[in-house]
């Protein structure tokens, strides 16, 4: 046994004591007035649900916070034994959740014991610590491997009124003090017990009178351990035992430990204090140090936190059989706490910039992460605070609770100076647990396009869940309420890719809708997205043919008229993010065509940046058309190394100068321009395409090559965000008034390669193509009759009914135009919508027939009925969808002749399932008949 070990009688009594204790209920009751100020508010723990398989493994924890009591600062240690947490800091208030600062509370110095279920406070544990002048602190907490101590330390002087020296003890779960007559002149910052001894950090160099510098180790009883050294020259900060007990892992300031070179993080004898591993500097940064250690059964973790440039802020995973380095998580952000669950590692930081680790560029500030122990990709966890108080750091600690006597999930504990969690107010202390999963998927942003004849693409961006990376989406059509695609995506805040499905079940002239949700694993289920329709095309689209032709690696085509996603047709789904509110389906569009629009940019703060990150080119084209009248010039596209704000690499670019001509720049050893002779900002679409390779810089205006530069062939090799709309222009020759665009852009597309001065010729001329257009046409009457009521006239109804047995028709006329000079009808169909009725919809078919006798829609009748032709112009199939939106394609030889003129159809049946439709009369635009129209080249 070694020094300061336990006798075996009292590892018996105190054993004993444990049992006795057993898995005994703590009422959620406080400190003295506590009851009276939170009458009402709290009725008993909340219900303990069966986890279910609901995360996306190996993720263990839900990212919603649970109702919390809060404090009126900072809180720094955490610890816990038999379902109560301990919490210790700089405060001197509590208060329930959802209660505003200063209101509801209850004095306390510096220390609570909490309900690990419930969140709130327990009985029989008031403690006080103070101290005569400054600031009292608890920096550390620690429980005893039994549950039966916790050790505190800190920066105090009393704890109830008698006297402490910065370190104490006391017994559980009475909070009695124990006699540990220990005495630090320092802050003890760090405490791991053993079942024997006592391992404390700290800025102390004294334990007891005796030298301990800045690390020692005391007896349970409270004794200086004789010949334990593990002197170093900083502070320490972290303190743990390997799980074997054979060693202690120290982290801190220092840069020596026992005299040998070890910056920040060392491993030493748990017997002697002895060197075991030291880590010279280098290792770790010299500015940063080791704030946080945890320990699993097969490696330890350090957190990170550096001040200045070039510093590490992450995370380490070691090995405990080797004490090597296994992986390194870089991310620039403070890591303050780290711990372990379930195969994941989770920690507490201000993480604003994971470049290195090749995931987000400096932005936001992330607060909370997870990431499997295996390696350093992040998972689906994203609850999150601000920064909050004193060093604005945000959480501070993190404890996991695996063993509630009253409920079965576990709870992972997050103390710190925060100020809010998820966007609402909750100060110093929160927690999630393990279930359940309420958190509902962001509702996808969706567009629907058809690029070719009989072809539909329906893309959207992925959700964003924050504790689930894989979900479910659902496609619906015409508002049916079965999905006709599913599919699983997965997506994180800093990568939402774009998913795309291709109907199958379309014919040209077509008109559909689509919706799409978003479905976690605990089956929480995405509001349905806007409705997105279109018409199926008849033809080819001449100009996006000739993009997709030379393989972009991105193609916007700014189509969409609403939300902030910008989709890509390239087939890479190389969405793009719209930041800064620009004009969505701006008109006209530069390249016409059904559903054609732009974007509109306002030269402020508005732009447009890539989802993801686009590899490095050195041989690349940029192309797009651009409308203007500024005279403050503007940063058209290019690349840069951030997506949140201005970027401080910037190449390559493409941008207006304030007279209105273009200037397209790459680095090949320095700036390297190309400048247009002519202005374009006339308020008129050009084209422009920029290029480098092997024949040079080349830019082109409108199919023509402007300027060129033989000398450079490539530009460097920089990976970055595509931004169009506007970045930091410094350094870049004649930079304009605004590095942001007002105007609008379309047809945005990269392609890896340098294209001909023929390619880029064949797409501008593709532009002037004739391109197939829609027009759409309401109803000019409509009405139904009704076979059991002869004499009635139904033409003011807000509804039209057909069926078979007993017999409804409904009749609809339409003014049709004359087919536009050089074009040709292409495809003609009929577009109704059922009614929101319980019994509106059907499951038969109904035929479209052409009227050929006369009717009126105020005087016709089931008695005076129109007659019909025989020959059906199409069928509307099941319509059986309430709210469903069905097209039906008519014959197109029949619509043809009739162009010019009035067109007159009848819906009928033969079935006794009744179909209810939105009349020309309904109060809602959308439930209104439509034909639909599409005209084209011959």
């Amino acid at each position: 046994m070694a020094d300061g070990g336990v006798p075996m009688g009292a590892l018996a009594v105190r054993a004993l004591r444990a049992r006795l204790r057993g898995r005994r209920a703590r009422r959620a009751v406080g400190y003295g007035a506590v009851a009276a100020l939170t009458a009402g508010l709290l009725v008993g723990a909340e219900p303990a649900p069966t986890p279910a398989e609901a995360l996306t493994p190996p993720l263990t924890m839900t990212a919603e916070d649970l109702p919390t009591w809060q404090t009126n600062g900072i809180v720094y240690a955490l610890a816990e034994a038999d379902g109560v947490v301990y919490a210790g800091g700089t405060f001197s208030t509590i208060r329930p959740p959802g209660a505003e600062a200063g209101t509801q509370e209850t004095a306390v110095a510096n220390f609570v014991a909490l309900d690990a279920a419930t969140g709130a406070p327990v009985e029989d544990c008031d403690l006080s610590f103070t101290v005569g002048s400054g600031t009292a602190t608890i920096r550390s907490l620690a429980v005893s491997p039994d549950r039966s101590t916790l050790y505190v330390g800190g920066t105090f002087g009393s704890v109830n009124g008698a006297g402490a020296s910065s370190v104490a003890a006391f017994d559980l779960p009475s909070c009695t003090r124990v006699p540990f007559p220990v005495a630090a002149n320092g802050i003890v910052r760090a405490i791991a017990a053993s079942g024997e001894r006592v391992y404390l950090g700290g800025d102390f160099t004294q334990l007891s009178g005796q030298p301990r510098s800045r690390f020692g180790a005391v007896t349970t009883a409270g004794a200086v351990v004789a010949g334990w050294r593990a002197d170093a020259d900083e502070i320490g900060k972290a303190v743990a035992l390997t799980p074997d007990g054979q060693n202690v892992l120290l982290g801190g300031d220092f840069f020596e430990v026992n005299g040998a070179n070890s910056h920040a993080l060392a491993v030493v004898s748990a017997a002697t204090g002895a060197n075991v591993r030291t880590y010279p500097e280098g290792f770790i940064e010299t500015n940063s140090t080791v704030q946080s250690i945890a320990t699993d059964g097969t490696s330890f973790y350090t957190g990170n936190e550096g001040t200045g440039g070039g510093v590490f802020d992450g995370r380490i995973a070691l090995s405990l059989d080797t004490f090597q380095q296994r992986w390194r998580d870089t991310c620039l952000g403070a890591t303050q706490s780290v711990t372990v669950h379930g195969g994941v590692l989770y920690s507490g930081h201000h993480a604003h910039d994971c470049a290195s680790m090749g995931e987000f560029p400096n932005q936001e500030r992330y607060h909370l992460f997870a990431q499997a122990v295996t390696g350093t990709a992040k998972l689906g966890w994203f609850p999150n605070t601000n920064d909050g108080l004193g060093e604005a750091l945000g959480p501070r600690v993190l404890l996991p609770v695996t063993d509630h006597p009253d409920d079965e999930r576990d709870f992972l504990w997050v103390g710190g100076g925060f100020t809010t969690v998820n966007g609402v107010g909750q100060w110093g202390l929160t927690r999630f647990a393990t279930a359940p999963d309420t958190g509902t998927p962001s509702t996808p942003e969706t567009h629907v396009a058809s690029p070719a004849a009989g072809r539909v693409d329906v893309s959207w961006r992925a959700s964003l869940d924050l504790d689930d990376s894989l979900l479910t989406y659902r496609v619906y059509r015409d508002n049916g309420s079965t999905p006709v695609h599913t599919v699983e995506g997965s997506s994180l805040p800093w990568v939402r890719p774009q998913l795309t499905w291709t109907d199958p079940a379309v014919a040209a002239g077509e008109t559909h809708s689509y919706r799409v949700t978003a479905t976690d694993g605990a089956g929480n289920v995405s509001a349905l997205s806007a409705p997105v329709s279109v018409t199926v095309a008849s033809g080819g689209q001449a100009y996006a043919n000739a993009v997709l032709a030379d393989d972009p690696l991105l193609y916007w085509r700014f189509d969409e008229a609403a939300n902030n996603y910008a989709s890509d047709a390239s087939g890479n789904g190389a969405s793009g993010v719209h930041r800064g509110g620009p004009e969505r389906g701006a008109v006209p569009a530069a390249v016409p065509g059904v559903g054609a629009a732009s974007v509109g940019y306002d030269g402020t703060d508005a732009y447009t940046y890539s989802d993801a990150r686009l590899p490095g080119m050195q041989r690349f084209t940029m192309e797009t058309w651009f409308r203007t009248t500024t005279t403050r010039g503007g940063k058209l596209m290019g690349l840069g190394n951030l997506i949140l704000q201005d970027s401080g690499n910037r190449d390559p670019n493409l941008y207006m100068l304030n007279n209105g001509q273009l200037t397209f720049g790459i680095i090949n050893g320095a700036n390297r321009t190309l400048t247009t002779p002519r202005r374009y900002n006339d308020g008129q679409w050009h084209h422009v395409a920029a290029s480098v390779g092997s024949s040079g810089m080349r830019l082109y205006v409108d199919g023509q090559q402007v300027n060129s530069n033989i000398l450079f062939t490539t530009a460097r090799s920089v990976s970055g965000y595509l931004r169009t709309g506007g970045d930091s222009l410094a350094n870049w020759a004649n930079r304009p008034t605004s590095d942001y665009f007002a105007g609008q852009l379309d047809e945005t597309a990269v392609y890896p390669a340098q294209l001909s001065a023929s390619r880029v010729q064949a797409h501008y001329a593709a532009a002037s193509v004739p391109a197939d257009s829609v027009t759409q046409l309401g109803a000019v009457a409509d009405t139904y009759v009704n076979g059991a009521a002869p004499s009635a006239n139904h033409g003011t109804h807000q509804q039209l009914a057909v069926r078979g047995t007993p017999a409804y028709e409904s009749y609809l006329a339409f003014d049709l135009p004359s087919a536009p000079a050089g074009q040709v009808l292409k495809a003609a169909s009929l577009r109704v919508r059922v009614s929101g009725d319980a019994a509106a919809g059907s499951l038969d078919d109904f035929t479209v027939l052409p009227v050929d006798g006369s009717w009126g829609e105020t005087t016709t009748t089931w008695t005076t009925r129109p007659a019909l032709g025989t020959t059906a112009l199409g069928t509307l199939s099941a319509p059986d969808a309430l709210n469903g939106t069905y097209t039906v394609p008519l014959q197109l030889s029949t619509v043809r002749a009739a162009l010019g003129g009035q067109f007159d159809v009848a819906v009928t049946g033969a079935g006794g399932d009744s179909l209810w439709l939105g009349s020309r009369e309904a109060s809602a635009t959308a439930s209104r008949p439509q034909l639909l129209l599409t005209f084209g080249a011959p």
